[in-house]
């Protein structure tokens, strides 16, 4: 029987939604829409590929970011990906991409054969990270810390932490068994809180069913999760990110003067690209 008394009060769930889907992916949320709620999280797909839709090849796959993070953790399957930082690689599942754009980069991806199941994010960086020189950090499965039923994939939960050296925010992969229950504990200041579910229905209070994102009342209090039959989910929590969101093309920033220095420095590595003959567009 899942239904008991709570300890605390019930977190509402203020929006959700499941999505727009585009073939292999539905974006779930963009900095033009939900992202306003829960900023610094302003951009969220889910990817799923099986053959069906072939993917765009790696040579056409290039495409830049200024101004924010991405953050790829991949539940089956692998991609294989290359940047302007001169890393390339392939991510199996389990496994954890941190891009951190800053000031500009350019990266490509596709998915490698067989099923291909993922989540990609987007984290907006504060202003002395927007325009700072680029970092990555490829977390292989063995290296995700877990505690209980979550994976750290950013921050730190149950006294451990990601090797990702992030902006202050957790970023959770937390997987149930059927009727199993768990209650998430905000770290003080976190007011902004959402879930994503993969697989599986999770019930916070009422059911969130899997390819859906809900996002919680601004708050503190803890979420009380249970999962109905085996259920996959990401979670997120910030403190909310006190900057407008200036958007370009593939960037997100904090002001006009700092997206124009963040598209100039993407026209740049651009020009470059297409001087050697890597960007074919």
């Amino acid at each position: 029987m899942l239904a008991r008394p709570l300890q605390h009060p019930v977190r509402e769930i203020l929006s959700r939604t499941s999505g727009h889907p585009h073939g292999p992916i539905t974006r779930l949320m963009s900095p033009g829409d939900l992202g306003e709620l829960i900023k610094p999280f302003v951009f969220l797909d889910l990817f799923g590929f099986d053959g069906r839709y072939a993917p765009t090849p790696m040579d056409f796959g290039w495409h830049p970011h200024s101004g924010i993070a991405t953050v790829t953790v991949m539940l089956e399957g692998s991609v294989r990906y290359a940047e302007t930082t001169g890393k390339e690689g392939i991510l199996p599942a389990g496994s954890v991409e941190w891009m951190r754009a800053g000031g500009g980069v350019w990266h490509t991806g596709a998915p490698e054969l067989g099923r291909v199941r993922g989540f990609q994010l987007w984290v907006a960086l504060p202003p002395e990270l927007e325009n700072a020189a680029n970092a990555s950090h490829y977390v292989m499965p063995k290296d995700v810390p877990t505690e209980g039923p979550a994976r750290v994939i950013l921050g730190a939960y149950g006294g451990l932490r990601s090797p990702i050296a992030a902006p202050p925010m957790n970023y959770l992969l937390v997987s149930l068994k059927a009727g199993e229950r768990w209650t998430y504990h905000p770290p003080q200041g976190h007011t902004v809180a959402w879930v994503a579910v993969h697989e599986g229905v999770l019930r916070a209070p009422s059911p969130i069913p899997s390819g859906e994102i809900a996002i919680f009342e601004p708050s503190e209090r803890s979420i009380d999760f249970v999962a109905e039959g085996a259920t996959v989910f990401v979670l997120g929590s910030a403190a909310k990110h006190p900057h407008d969101l200036v958007l370009g093309n593939y960037s997100v920033h904090t002001s006009a003067g700092a997206l124009l220095q963040g598209e100039a420095e993407i026209r740049r590595i651009g020009h470059q690209l297409r001087a050697n003959g890597t960007l074919r567009r």
